[in-house]
């Protein structure tokens, strides 16, 4: 499994907030069993088959497209471990079991 973190910025829109159009992005893949997903405050976190994410994204930014963005800045970040089995839990649950 991977994990995904994407980031989708609108650009010529009538507003400055974005989180109406994060909205229909989320709303384009929440349904989608291959893939878990999270929203945090700077970005949506994506887990599944690497291909699965990949689509998940077109996804997502041609949502931002069809809601009226001109152009869509898009940031990926992507770790993809192949020699053990983690899920997003687990990465946040190794980090909180080292804070003192």
């Amino acid at each position: 499994m991977a994990v995904l973190e994407l980031t989708l910025v609108p650009i010529g829109t009538q507003t400055t907030s974005c989180s109406g159009y994060v909205a229909k992005a989320y709303d384009a893949v929440k349904d989608d069993e291959k893939i878990d997903i999270r929203l945090n405050p700077m970005g949506t976190v994506l887990e599944g088959e690497i291909d699965d994410l990949f689509a998940a994204v077109r996804k997502m930014q041609e949502a931002v497209f069809t809601a009226g963005a001109h152009r869509v800045y898009s940031v990926v970040k992507i770790d993809d471990r192949r020699d053990k089995k983690a899920n997003l839990d687990q990465k946040v649950n190794s980090v909180m079991e080292k804070l003192i």
